[in-house]
C-alpha cells in the first residue's frame, strides 16, 4: 500500500478508515478522483469498535461481500430485567446479519487501493497547518494538501473540530466480546435485554447465528453501577438463567486468550468504544469539507445502528464531493446539509429522550407486559423489523467498500 509523500496534494484526504472512511474513499477514486486515506490503526482488523450488525435493508440496497456475513436472523427476542417472560419475535424475512469485520475492513481496503485510493496506515492526523493537513507516523511528520478533506474519525472526531463543524455531544459507550463457535442447530437468535441496572439507557445483547457469538452492554457512562466492564461481567454471569437451551457458550466462567476470534476458534476479542445518539449533526459541511459517518452522528438514536447510514451517507458524500471536484467548487456542498436532513431523526430523538430517562428495572417489568398486547408487537416489529433508514442513498449508490466494481 503506497505511502504518501511530504507536501503531497491530492484531491480529498479522507481521516478515518472505518466503514464510511472506506466507502467514500472508494467511491471518489472509482470516480476519477486523487485521494489520501488516513488511519491511526497499522492494520485496520486491530481494533474494532462495532458489532458488525447489518440490517436487512443494508444487505438488499448494497452488494455486501457475502463470504464475511453470518447466517441470516430472523428471530429477535426481547427479555424484561430479572425473571420474566421474554417476547419471542420471528420475522419472515431474512432481517439481519454479522459481518466478520476483520476480513471485511481488509477486503474493503484491498478494494480501496484497487480502486487507486493511496491508503496510508499508522498515520495520525494531527491538524491542519497553513492550509496543509499534518499526518503523524512511524516515518515523523508529512503534509497533505488536499482539495476537500473528510472527516471519518469517529464520535469524537478531531476533523469536526478543524472543519469548525458541530461536533456530537451525546454518547453512550459500549463494550463486547465475541467468539467463534459451532453451530449448534439452533436457529440464529439476536437476544436483548432491556435493563437499566445493567445497560443504563440502552440495551444488553446476545448475537448468535451459529458463526460468531456477541455479548455486550451499552449504556450512558456514568450510570453504570461500578462501571461498564463490571457490568458486563454481571450480564454474563446471569446468561445461563437468562436465556436457558439458548445459552450455548456463554455459561462458561471464563475465557481464555486474546486472540482475534478469525484466527484462533474458540478465543476472545474484545471491542468497545463510543456510540453517538444525538441523531445527525447539523452543521456536517463546510467550504473545506465535510463528515461522514460516527462523526457527523449518523447513527440511529433510538437502536445506535450506523451501518446501514453511514453507506447511505457516504454515497451521498461522494456525490457532492464530486460535484465540486468536477467544477461546482466548494459551494456543492451546501447541498450536504444536516440541518435539513436532521428532521428525519426527530421521532427517534423523541424515543431516545423516552428510553434515557428509563432508570429503574421495576419500571421497565411493569410496562413489558404492554408488549405483549398486539399493539405492542407491532410497534415492537416496526422497531427490529422495519425498512426505515437515514440518510437514503441517491439513486446512484456509491458501492460499498469492500464490493467489486
Amino acid at each position: 500500500m503506497s505511502a504518501a509523500s511530504p507536501d503531497e496534494r491530492a484531491d480529498v484526504l479522507v481521516v478515518g478508515a472505518g466503514l464510511a472512511g472506506l466507502a467514500t474513499a472508494t467511491g471518489l477514486a472509482r470516480r476519477g478522483h486523487d485521494v489520501v486515506l488516513a488511519d491511526r490503526r497499522p492494520a485496520l482488523d486491530g481494533v474494532v469498535r462495532t458489532t458488525g450488525i447489518f440490517v436487512r435493508r443494508t444487505l438488499d440496497d448494497f452488494p455486501l461481500p457475502p463470504e464475511h456475513l453470518g447466517p441470516a436472523i430472523r428471530r429477535v427476542v426481547l427479555h424484561p430485567p430479572g425473571p420474566g417472560r421474554p417476547l419471542d419475535l420471528v420475522s419472515d424475512r431474512d432481517e439481519y446479519r454479522v459481518g466478520d469485520m476483520g476480513p471485511l475492513y481488509r477486503a474493503s481496503a484491498r478494494a480501496a487501493v484497487a480502486a487507486g485510493v493511496r491508503l496510508e496506515l499508522g498515520a495520525r492526523y494531527a491538524g491542519r497547518d497553513g492550509g496543509a493537513c499534518v499526518l503523524e507516523g512511524r516515518e515523523g511528520r508529512r503534509a497533505v494538501r488536499a482539495r476537500f478533506l473528510v472527516g471519518a474519525d469517529g464520535a469524537r472526531s478531531a476533523v469536526a473540530r478543524d472543519l469548525g463543524l458541530d461536533r456530537n455531544r451525546h454518547l453512550l459507550v459500549g463494550a463486547e466480546e465475541v467468539r467463534a463457535v459451532p453451530d449448534r442447530g439452533l436457529p440464529p437468535t439476536f437476544h436483548c435485554v432491556v435493563d437499566p441496572s445493567v445497560a443504563p439507557g440502552y440495551l444488553a445483547w446476545v448475537v448468535d447465528d451459529g458463526h460468531h457469538a456477541h455479548v455486550g452492554v451499552a449504556g450512558y457512562a456514568d450510570r453504570f453501577p461500578g462501571g461498564m466492564r463490571r457490568s458486563l461481567e454481571r450480564f454474563k454471569r446471569s446468561l445461563p438463567a437468562l436465556l436457558g437451551a439458548d445459552a450455548g457458550v456463554w455459561t462458561e466462567d471464563t475465557w481464555a486468550g486474546e486472540a482475534r476470534v478469525d484466527e484462533a476458534p474458540g478465543a476472545v476479542e474484545r471491542r468497545g468504544g463510543p456510540i453517538p445518539v444525538g441523531g445527525l449533526l447539523r452543521r456536517i459541511a463546510g467550504p473545506d469539507g465535510l463528515l461522514v459517518g460516527d462523526a457527523a452522528g449518523a447513527v440511529s438514536p433510538l437502536t445506535a445502528g450506523g451501518l446501514d447510514p453511514c453507506l447511505r451517507q457516504a454515497a451521498q458524500a461522494v456525490d457532492v464531493l464530486d460535484a465540486a471536484l468536477r467544477g461546482e467548487g466548494p459551494q456543492a456542498l451546501h447541498r450536504y446539509d444536516g440541518a435539513a436532513l436532521r428532521r428525519a431523526f426527530r421521532g427517534r430523538m423523541l424515543l431516545r429522550h423516552g428510553l434515557a430517562q428509563v432508570r429503574s428495572p421495576a419500571l421497565v417489568r411493569a410496562g413489558f407486559p404492554l408488549l405483549r398486547t398486539p399493539p405492542g408487537r407491532a410497534a415492537a416489529r416496526a422497531v427490529l423489523f422495519g425498512d426505515r433508514s437515514f440518510p437514503d442513498a441517491p439513486a446512484e449508490r456509491a458501492s460499498p467498500p469492500g464490493a467489486t466494481s
